[in-house]
């Protein structure tokens, strides 16, 4: 397959060990592979992070140790492997918009961060906190798998409010393979969002790496200009 130099996997949970995602680096190595053989040339790596769980650095310590080991094993075997850059899938918390760690979570040298919004109704203090990262700590978002959160959200006010805002919206592949979440998200592309896709991959068995397959619905229903509109901004939000 020739590969698209303009596919990025914005969400993955393919390190090993760290959180429910891969549970080995062999397993992590498939993933990999299946992504390689989908034309995914990058993917960052965003485990999930809980405050109330683990200190930022003990994490970054995890990742960092998760990484090394998908790195050797690359290297031993001789295996073709993408870009990986690092990031996390950081849960909503109280005060995150002060959090001065925060910024040690951003994907690679960026300052972008991947927010997992609570799957709850949004409140003004949740806007607040957005608000926040972006203002006064002067980050940028990527609203992870937005999709999730709509039927929450009997009160569309925030949520409106918070889509106002220049954040980034994800949404996972594999919604566009469910017909029960197909139409809500072509309705989402069809708005003048600025979307990026992840597979947010778990594993080799029921959560696996479909990007491909979901941008190929998407190139269906809606033209190759809207996938070529989709990478172009993956390629401003991470440029080589």
């Amino acid at each position: 397959m020739e590969r698209n130099q303009g596919i990025i996997d914005f969400h993955s949970h393919i390190l090993p060990g760290i959180d429910d995602g891969s549970r080995s680096t062999a397993q992590s190595l498939e993933m990999m592979k299946l992504e390689l053989d989908q034309g995914i040339r990058t993917i960052v790596a965003t485990p999930h992070f809980y405050a109330d769980k683990i200190s930022v650095d003990a994490f970054l310590t995890r990742r960092q140790h998760a990484y090394g080991k998908v790195m050797q094993a690359i290297e031993e075997n001789n295996l073709e492997a993408p870009t990986f850059h690092l990031g996390a899938e950081v849960y909503y918390f109280g005060g995150i918009g002060k959090a001065e760690m925060l910024p040690k979570l951003c994907m690679g040298d960026s300052d972008i961060v991947l927010l997992e919004m609570p799957f709850c109704q949004w409140t003004k203090d949740m806007l607040e906190n957005v608000e926040q990262i972006l203002n006064k700590q002067k980050l940028h978002i990527i609203l992870a798998h937005i999709e999730r959160y709509y039927d929450y959200q009997k009160n569309k006010d925030i949520w409106n409010a918070i889509f106002d805002l220049p954040v980034y919206a994800q949404i996972n592949a594999g919604s566009f393979l469910n017909w029960k979440k197909r139409g809500r998200c072509m309705k989402f592309l069809r708005e003048d969002w600025q979307i990026i896709l992840g597979s947010d991959c778990h594993n080799t068995e029921s959560r696996i790496p479909n990007l491909a397959p979901g941008r190929e619905v998407i190139r269906k229903k809606l033209g190759q200009a809207r996938i070529d509109a989709i990478d172009e901004l993956g390629e401003r939000i991470i440029p080589e």
